[in-house]
């Protein structure tokens, strides 16, 4: 039987709302759709958080909606050449990869290591520094 309403419950499942106990209690208090956050939450913990909410769903006789919310790319900046900088309001920066030399999946689009090996500076662009 469903719930008569237009609007949908979402839950997040974290580490105190993960167990069957709680899940049971916030599906009673009227949550529709249980959300697992992947950048939590490893695989194997995802397929246990899923059987439970399956477990959960048979035994109410309603269905219960799951919201696998994937992790999205992680952007991060290395050093800079210069060390630290400060950016001035309306000035452009742009960064390229640097790939460190002790790293496997640090290789170019072909699988060769780039020439370049130098931290970005400011005003560089992916082929390097700017010439005048």
């Amino acid at each position: 039987m469903r719930r008569l309403r237009r609007i949908k419950i979402l839950a997040t499942l974290g580490p105190v709302s993960s167990d069957s106990a709680m899940i049971r209690r916030l599906f009673e208090a009227g949550a529709d759709v249980f959300r697992i956050n992947m950048s939590h939450t490893s695989h194997d913990k995802m397929r246990e958080l899923v059987k439970t909410i399956r477990n959960v769903e048979s035994s109410y006789g309603r269905p219960i909606g799951i919201l696998v919310d994937l992790q999205g790319p992680k952007l991060r900046l290395g050093g800079f050449a210069e060390g630290s900088i400060q950016l001035k309001n309306g000035e452009s920066f742009r960064a390229h990869r640097h790939p460190r030399r002790d790293r496997r999946q640090d290789v170019g689009p072909q699988g060769r290591q780039p020439a370049r090996h130098r931290p970005a500076g400011i005003g560089d662009d992916a082929e390097g520094p700017r010439r005048p």
